[in-house]
Protein backbone atom coordinates (compact mmCIF):
# COMPACT_ATOMS: atom_id res chain seq x y z
CA UNK A 1 0.00 0.00 0.00
CA UNK A 2 2.94 2.32 0.53
CA UNK A 3 3.82 1.83 -3.14
CA UNK A 4 0.44 3.29 -4.14
CA UNK A 5 1.13 6.34 -1.96
CA UNK A 6 4.61 6.70 -3.49
CA UNK A 7 3.17 6.59 -7.00
CA UNK A 8 0.48 9.14 -6.16
CA UNK A 9 3.06 11.37 -4.48
CA UNK A 10 5.21 11.34 -7.61
CA UNK A 11 2.16 12.35 -9.65
CA UNK A 12 1.33 15.15 -7.18
CA UNK A 13 4.84 16.57 -7.53
CA UNK A 14 4.70 16.34 -11.34
CA UNK A 15 1.29 18.06 -11.50
CA UNK A 16 2.51 20.80 -9.17
CA UNK A 17 5.37 21.52 -11.58
CA UNK A 18 2.86 21.57 -14.42
CA UNK A 19 0.60 24.04 -12.58
CA UNK A 20 3.57 26.27 -11.79
CA UNK A 21 4.58 26.24 -15.45
CA UNK A 22 1.05 27.11 -16.59
CA UNK A 23 0.82 29.96 -14.08
CA UNK A 24 4.17 31.27 -15.35
CA UNK A 25 2.88 31.14 -18.93
CA UNK A 26 -0.26 33.07 -17.98
CA UNK A 27 1.69 35.61 -15.93
CA UNK A 28 4.08 36.29 -18.82
CA UNK A 29 1.64 36.30 -21.71
CA UNK A 30 2.16 40.03 -22.18
CA UNK A 31 5.94 40.11 -21.54
CA UNK A 32 7.62 41.68 -24.55
CA UNK A 33 11.19 41.54 -23.23
CA UNK A 34 13.41 38.78 -21.93
CA UNK A 35 15.34 38.70 -18.66
CA UNK A 36 18.08 40.96 -20.06
CA UNK A 37 15.62 43.64 -21.21
CA UNK A 38 15.98 42.90 -24.92
CA UNK A 39 12.89 42.97 -27.16
CA UNK A 40 12.30 39.24 -27.19
CA UNK A 41 8.74 38.08 -26.37
CA UNK A 42 8.12 35.39 -23.78
CA UNK A 43 7.91 31.84 -25.10
CA UNK A 44 5.50 29.45 -23.40
CA UNK A 45 6.84 26.47 -21.47
CA UNK A 46 5.46 22.94 -21.64
CA UNK A 47 6.09 20.16 -19.10
CA UNK A 48 7.08 16.72 -20.37
CA UNK A 49 6.41 13.71 -18.12
CA UNK A 50 8.11 10.34 -18.17
CA UNK A 51 7.96 7.11 -16.22
CA UNK A 52 9.86 7.19 -12.93
CA UNK A 53 11.95 4.02 -13.01
CA UNK A 54 12.89 4.32 -9.34
CA UNK A 55 9.34 3.38 -8.32
CA UNK A 56 9.06 0.43 -10.72
CA UNK A 57 9.26 -2.70 -8.60
CA UNK A 58 5.82 -4.29 -8.54
CA UNK A 59 4.76 -3.63 -12.12
CA UNK A 60 3.46 -0.14 -11.33
CA UNK A 61 5.48 2.98 -12.00
CA UNK A 62 5.38 6.58 -10.92
CA UNK A 63 5.81 9.70 -12.99
CA UNK A 64 8.38 12.48 -13.06
CA UNK A 65 9.11 15.60 -15.04
CA UNK A 66 11.72 14.81 -17.68
CA UNK A 67 12.03 18.37 -18.97
CA UNK A 68 10.34 21.72 -19.35
CA UNK A 69 10.38 22.57 -23.04
CA UNK A 70 10.25 26.06 -24.46
CA UNK A 71 7.66 26.46 -27.20
CA UNK A 72 9.24 27.57 -30.47
CA UNK A 73 6.02 29.00 -31.92
CA UNK A 74 6.34 32.17 -33.98
CA UNK A 75 5.42 35.30 -31.97
CA UNK A 76 2.27 37.22 -32.77
CA UNK A 77 3.02 40.44 -34.65
CA UNK A 78 0.95 43.61 -34.32
CA UNK A 79 1.56 46.72 -36.33
CA UNK A 80 2.43 49.45 -33.84
CA UNK A 81 5.12 51.65 -35.46
CA UNK A 82 5.22 54.12 -32.56
CA UNK A 83 5.74 51.49 -29.87
CA UNK A 84 9.22 51.69 -28.26
CA UNK A 85 9.79 47.97 -28.92
CA UNK A 86 8.70 48.07 -32.57
CA UNK A 87 11.04 46.27 -34.95
CA UNK A 88 13.12 48.87 -36.78
CA UNK A 89 14.11 47.04 -39.95
CA UNK A 90 13.42 44.02 -42.08
CA UNK A 91 10.26 42.15 -42.94
CA UNK A 92 8.49 43.08 -39.69
CA UNK A 93 9.42 46.77 -39.62
CA UNK A 94 6.94 48.69 -37.47
CA UNK A 95 5.55 45.54 -35.86
CA UNK A 96 5.82 44.54 -32.21
CA UNK A 97 6.36 40.87 -31.37
CA UNK A 98 3.97 39.58 -28.70
CA UNK A 99 4.12 36.19 -26.95
CA UNK A 100 2.17 33.45 -28.66
CA UNK A 101 0.51 32.18 -25.47
CA UNK A 102 -3.06 30.95 -25.85
CA UNK A 103 -4.98 31.70 -22.64
CA UNK A 104 -7.68 29.12 -23.39
CA UNK A 105 -5.09 26.40 -23.89
CA UNK A 106 -3.33 27.39 -20.66
CA UNK A 107 -6.58 27.36 -18.69
CA UNK A 108 -7.46 23.89 -20.03
CA UNK A 109 -3.97 22.70 -19.03
CA UNK A 110 -4.45 24.17 -15.56
CA UNK A 111 -7.85 22.53 -15.21
CA UNK A 112 -6.50 19.17 -16.35
CA UNK A 113 -3.55 19.37 -13.94
CA UNK A 114 -5.88 20.34 -11.09
CA UNK A 115 -8.17 17.38 -11.79
CA UNK A 116 -5.21 15.01 -11.95
CA UNK A 117 -3.93 16.44 -8.67
CA UNK A 118 -7.35 15.93 -7.05
CA UNK A 119 -7.57 12.37 -8.40
CA UNK A 120 -4.20 11.47 -6.89
CA UNK A 121 -5.19 12.97 -3.53
CA UNK A 122 -8.31 10.78 -3.73
CA UNK A 123 -6.18 7.70 -4.40
CA UNK A 124 -4.05 8.53 -1.37
CA UNK A 125 -7.12 8.92 0.83
CA UNK A 126 -8.59 5.61 -0.38
CA UNK A 127 -5.25 3.89 0.21
CA UNK A 128 -5.11 5.34 3.71
CA UNK A 129 -8.68 4.18 4.45
CA UNK A 130 -7.93 0.72 3.04
CA UNK A 131 -4.85 0.45 5.26
CA UNK A 132 -6.84 1.50 8.31
CA UNK A 133 -9.58 -1.04 7.58
CA UNK A 134 -7.00 -3.79 6.98
CA UNK A 135 -5.39 -3.08 10.34
CA UNK A 136 -8.74 -3.11 12.11
CA UNK A 137 -9.53 -6.52 10.59
CA UNK A 138 -6.15 -7.91 11.62
CA UNK A 139 -6.31 -6.48 15.14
Amino acid sequence: MMRAIDISTSALVAQRVRLNTVSGNIANMSSLTDETGKANPYQARQVVFQTDDELTTSGAAGVKVSEIMTDDAEPLYRYEPHHPLAIQEGKWKGYVAYPNVNLTEQMVDALEATRAYEANVGVMEITKDLSRESLSIIA
